[in-house]
């Protein structure tokens, strides 16, 4: 199953509705034809009212294929990085707890995203990839068009005493060091789909 935010909202993806299923859902989509699932898609994107979807059809990969068409696909990465004294590195951006993350450059790894996003965003290097934790998968408007990014979370680890420095071209106003106990109230006042990650930890 694929689970796709738009912010706060989200559509699930499926090929085993009866398993999947909840019972809070505002609307329910069965795949058919292309040109019905643009419209399904449109119209979820529009009306903030809708808070759950689902889209299910035979084949989840196919699926997720035929919906991925439906936007401009965006691939980016991020990290959860630790250091050597339980602690795990945090920001605020635009007013909420987030994660280091950023867009993939044309021609570039998706590890090498992660490691670069981490350190342009934050000021640190010497960062080290330990595994990937998940991805997830959002959706929001960009001029006249509907993005889906996918965004590709890694665990590191941090080995340094560098001064913390936010990227504040991207509206990052504070980056610091956090209590690994701080996480759960971290948690709290950030995004649904970065509390995905710190689910997938």
């Amino acid at each position: 199953m694929y689970k796709v935010f738009f912010k706060d909202r989200i559509l699930f993806l499926t090929d085993q509705i009866e398993r999947d299923l909840s019972t809070q859902f505002n609307t329910l989509h069965k795949y058919t034809i292309q040109s019905e699932l643009q419209q399904f898609v449109q119209h979820f994107s529009e009306n903030e009212s809708l808070k759950i979807g689902y889209i299910y059809g035979k084949n989840l990969d196919f699926l997720f294929r035929k919906f991925s068409s439906c936007f401009l696909f965006l691939k980016a990465a991020g990290g959860f990085v630790t250091n050597d004294k339980n602690e795990f590195l945090g920001m605020e951006r635009l007013g909420m707890n987030d994660l280091p993350k950023g867009k993939a450059e044309k021609g570039e790894s998706i590890e090498a995203t992660a490691l670069r996003e981490v350190e342009e965003e934050c000021g640190i290097s010497n960062l080290s990839l330990v595994s990937k934790i998940c991805s997830t998968f959002h959706c929001y408007p960009l001029k006249d068009k509907l993005v889906l990014k996918e965004t590709v979370w890694f665990k590191m680890t941090y080995k340094g005493q560098e001064i913390l420095v936010p990227q504040l071209e991207e509206n990052i106003t504070q980056v610091k060091w956090y209590p690994m106990s701080e996480l759960p109230v971290f948690a709290i006042h950030t995004y649904s789909s970065i509390r995905e990650v710190i689910n997938g930890l």
